[in-house]
Parts: C-alpha cells; structure tokens; sequence
C-alpha cells in the first residue's frame, strides 16, 4: 500500500479521535410515539430480549432524541475507526 495512503489513514483515525471526544451523552434506544388516540412520546430500549419503555413527555422527548442521535453518531464513528484501524492493522502500520 502506498505511504501516503497510509499517512491519510492515520489522519483520519486522528480526526475521528477527536469527532468521539466532542459527541456528548449518549443513550441506546429511540424515542417512539404510543397511543390509540393521542400518540405520547416514550423511550425504547431493547435490553436482554426485553423491550423497557419511559414515559417522555413533551419536556423530555428533545432531549431523548438528542442522546439517541449522540449514540448513533457515535456508532458511525467506531465503525469507521473499526475499518480503518482493520487496514492498518493489515499493512502493519498501526501503531
């Protein structure tokens, strides 16, 4: 693989590094919307093949869905690090 490739590599490792540190509070799961009649917002996680819900309301459900998005965010971050980390691996240019 071509030095320079590898060097690109490493800098975006180093990017992603940083991308993690500023993510914020995280929390699995996803805010969904119950209800017959009027939908109420909750928050679902699923937790040892056992689905547990709280009630949000409308106070709490911006915040939920912010923790929920920080999560995923930091998910797309480890997998691409993941990959990355994988190929330098490979090439025998991690360090």
């Amino acid at each position: 693989m071509r030095k320079n490739k590898i060097t690109e590599m490493k800098r975006r490792v180093k990017s992603l590094q940083r991308q993690l540190g500023q993510v914020g509070p995280v929390m699995r799961g996803t805010v969904v919307l119950l209800g017959a009649r009027t939908k109420q917002p909750y928050f679902s996680l699923n937790k040892e093949k056992k689905t547990r819900l709280i009630y949000l309301g409308k106070q709490r459900e911006a915040a939920a869905r912010s923790l929920s998005a920080n999560y995923k965010t930091l998910l797309a971050i480890v997998e691409e690090m993941t990959l990355l980390n994988m190929e330098l691996l490979k090439q025998n240019a991690w360090d």
